[in-house]
C-alpha cells in the first residue's frame, strides 16, 4: 500500500508531500490543474522511462520519492535481489532524473536499476488510464488472473511438465550421443580389434629397447669372448696349464714350507681361473646372438610406436586406450537398448502432462463460465447492458506449451449487439475501457491483485446513474484494496475516505501546483464546485451534503 508520496521539482510542482491511507482516495481539481503531473512522477518512482522535460524549470533535477507497506511476496522479490526488508518496515523508492539527461533510483538508500523499479513497481501499483496497456489489457496476464480467480491449483502440471522436459532431454541426449556413436562404428570396431590383438603391455617400449640393446651388444662382444674362452680352455688352456703345474707342484712341496705355500697360492688361481671360466660360460649364453630373435624384437618395437603415433598417446597410454574404445563400443549397444526405455519414458512423462494439464483446462473452462457471469452482473450499472464480456481459451500449438499448461486465455468484449467479440485493448473505446476495467477488479476483487490501484478519470463521458454505479463499484472494490482514483465525478468524489485537491496557482511569472487534503467542509465545498461549476450555489451545497450522506 502506498503511504506517502514526496515530489520535488516535477514541472510545476516544486516541493509536495502526501500521505495516503487504506479505502477510497479521490483527486479533483479543475481541468489542467496539474493531475496528469501527479501521475507522472509517481510513475517515476515505479520505473517508467526517465524524461528530463519532467524537471521544472530551472531546477537541475527532480526527485520523486514513494513509500510503500510491502506484502511478504513483495519482500521475497526484493530479498531474491539482495534488498532486505523486515516486517513492518516501509518500503522507501526513489527516483532522481537529471535535468541534463540520465537517472538513478534507490530502494531503501541501495541504487538499483530501472529494471527491477519497474519489476516491484509492477508488483506495488497498478496505473488504469484512458490509454493503459499494462495489467488487465495485456492478454499475457490474463491466464494468471483466470488461475486466481478460479483459484486454481498449477503446481500439478508445472510438475508434469517439468518431468516431460527432463525425460524429452534425456532421450535427446542419447540419441545425439547414439548418432554420433554410430558414425564412429566403423572406426571403433577397426581401432578396439587392432589394438585387443596386438595387446600392447605398460611399459613393454622400454622392455623391448633394453631386449634388443643386449642382443646388439652380444653380438659386438662374441669374438672377444670366444678368444678369451679359448685362452681358458683346450689342451694348451690357463687352466689346464695351471692344473699340471699344480700336480708336479704337489709332488715336491713337503721338501719346503715355501713349496707348500706356492702350492696353496696355485691351487687358489685354479679355483680362481675356473670360476672366471663360468662366468665367462654363462656371458658367452647371455650374449648369445640370434638374427631370428633381434628381428622379431625390432619388429614389436616398431608396431608399437607406429600404433602409439596413429592414436597420438604415449606407447605406453595405448593399454588404456584399448579399454577405452572397448568401453565405447559397449556404450552403443547399450545405447540402443537404452533409447528405447528412455522414449517409453518420454511418452508416459508426455501422457502424465497431458492429463495434467488437460484438467486444468476443463477447471479453466468452469471458471470462466464464473468470470464471464460475474462480469456480466457488472456491465449493465455501469452503462454497457448492450456489450458482452467473455474469457476466450483456446488451445495453444504444441511447441509454446509450458509449466503453466497448453491454453491461451484472453480477455474479449463486444460492445453492441452483433458486433463481433475482440480483444479488450482493441474494442472498447475509452470510456469504456475504464468501466470493462472496473467491472474486472470487482469481480477479481477477493483474489488479489496490486496493493494499490490508481483509476484515472474512470467516469470520463458519464453522469448521474451511471456515476453513481461507478462511485459505489469503487467503494466496493475499495474494501479490499487501497484505491486512488483521478475523477471528475461528485458521485465518485462523495464515496472517497480520502479527498485531495489539485489545484494550479500563479505568483506573478510563476506558475505552480499544489495538492490540498480536504477537511469536511472543503471537501463539501469541492463537491458543489463539481456539481454546479464555477459558481457554487446554496443548491449545489445541498446536493453535495445529499450525496456525502447517502454515501
Amino acid at each position: 500500500m502506498l503511504t506517502a508520496l514526496s515530489i520535488r521539482d516535477v514541472v510545476l510542482i516544486e516541493a509536495l508531500d502526501l500521505e495516503f491511507g487504506a479505502g477510497l482516495g479521490v483527486l479533483t481539481g479543475e481541468t489542467g490543474a496539474g493531475k496528469s503531473i501527479l501521475l507522472d512522477a509517481l510513475g517515476l518512482a515505479l520505473g517508467v522511462r526517465a524524461d528530463s522535460g519532467l524537471v521544472r524549470q530551472g531546477a537541475v533535477q527532480a526527485v520523486v520519492g514513494a513509500t510503500f507497506a510491502p506484502d511478504a511476496a513483495i519482500a521475497a522479490r526484493l530479498s531474491e535481489n539482495g534488498i532486505e526488508v523486515e516486517p513492518g518496515e516501509p518500503l522507501l523508492i526513489r527516483r532522481i532524473v537529471k535535468a541534463d539527461g540520465g537517472s538513478r533510483g534507490f530502494l531503501n538508500d541501495q541504487p538499483v536499476a530501472a529494471a527491477l523499479l519497474r519489476d516491484i513497481g509492477t508488483m506495488l501499483v497498478e496505473i488504469h488510464g484512458q490509454h493503459d496497456d499494462r495489467g488487465l489489457l495485456n492478454p499475457r496476464g490474463h491466464r494468471a488472473l483466470l488461475d486466481t480467480f478460479g483459484r486454481l491449483d498449477g503446481a500439478a502440471v508445472a510438475a508434469a511438465h517439468a518431468a516431460w522436459r527432463a525425460a524429452e532431454d534425456a532421450l535427446a541426449e542419447a540419441r545425439a550421443a547414439a548418432d554420433t556413436a554410430a558414425r564412429d562404428r566403423e572406426w571403433l570396431d577397426h581401432a578396439a580389434g587392432e589394438l585387443a590383438a596386438f595387446a600392447p603391455e605398460i611399459g613393454e617400449e622400454a622392455k623391448l629397447a633394453e631386449a634388443r640393446a643386449d642382443i646388439q651388444r652380444g653380438a659386438r662382444l662374441a669374438d672377444d669372448l670366444a678368444t678369451v674362452v679359448a685362452h681358458l680352455a683346450g689342451a694348451e688352456g690357463a687352466i689346464a696349464q695351471l692344473r699340471q703345474a699344480a700336480r708336479r707342484l704337489d709332488r715336491i712341496a713337503p721338501e719346503h714350507a715355501l713349496l707348500a705355500e706356492a702350492l696353496a697360492a696355485l691351487d687358489r688361481a685354479v679355483i680362481e681361473a675356473a670360476e672366471a671360466e663360468d662366468r665367462l660360460a654363462q656371458a658367452d649364453s647371455a650374449f648369445a646372438y640370434s638374427p631370428e630373435r633381434l628381428d622379431q624384437l625390432e619388429t614389436r618395437l616398431f608396431d608399437l610406436r607406429a600404433l602409439a603415433r596413429k592414436h597420438r598417446v604415449d606407447p605406453d597410454a595405448l593399454p588404456s586406450l584399448a579399454q577405452e574404445l572397448a568401453a565405447r563400443l559397449a556404450t552403443i549397444a547399450y545405447g540402443e537398448t537404452r533409447l528405447a526405455d528412455l522414449a517409453e519414458a518420454a511418452e508416459t512423462a508426455r501422457a502424465a502432462y497431458e492429463t495434467a494439464a488437460a484438467a486444468l483446462s476443463g477447471a479453466r473452462t468452469e471458471a470462466a463460465a464464473r468470470l464471464d457471469a460475474a462480469v456480466a452482473r457488472e456491465l449493465a450499472p455501469l452503462k454497457l447492458d448492450a456489450a458482452r464480456f467473455r474469457t476466450m481459451i483456446a488451445p495453444l500449438p504444441e511447441a509454446q506449451w509450458g509449466p503453466g499448461g497448453r491454453d491461451r486465455v484472453e480477455f474479449e468484449v463486444a460492445t453492441n449487439p452483433g458486433a463481433p467479440f475482440g480483444p479488450l485493448n482493441r474494442i472498447a473505446s475509452g470510456g469504456e475501457l475504464s468501466r470493462f476495467i472496473l467491472a474486472l477488479k470487482v469481480s477479481l476483487a477477493e483474489e488479489g491483485g496490486a496493493a494499490t490501484i490508481i483509476f484515472d478519470e474512470i467516469d470520463r463521458g458519464v453522469g448521474g446513474a451511471v456515476a453513481s454505479a461507478i462511485g459505489e463499484r469503487l467503494a466496493r472494490l475499495a474494501m479490499h484494496t487501497q484505491l486512488l482514483v483521478v475523477t471528475h465525478s461528485p458521485q465518485v468524489a462523495a464515496r472517497a475516505r480520502a479527498h485531495m485537491l489539485i489545484a494550479k496557482r500563479s505568483d506573478g511569472p510563476v506558475t505552480r501546483t499544489g495538492v490540498t487534503q480536504l477537511d469536511v467542509a472543503a471537501r463539501r465545498e469541492e463537491i458543489a464546485r463539481m456539481l454546479s461549476g464555477a459558481t457554487v450555489t446554496d443548491e449545489a451545497r445541498a446536493q453535495a451534503d445529499r450525496l456525502l450522506e447517502a454515501a
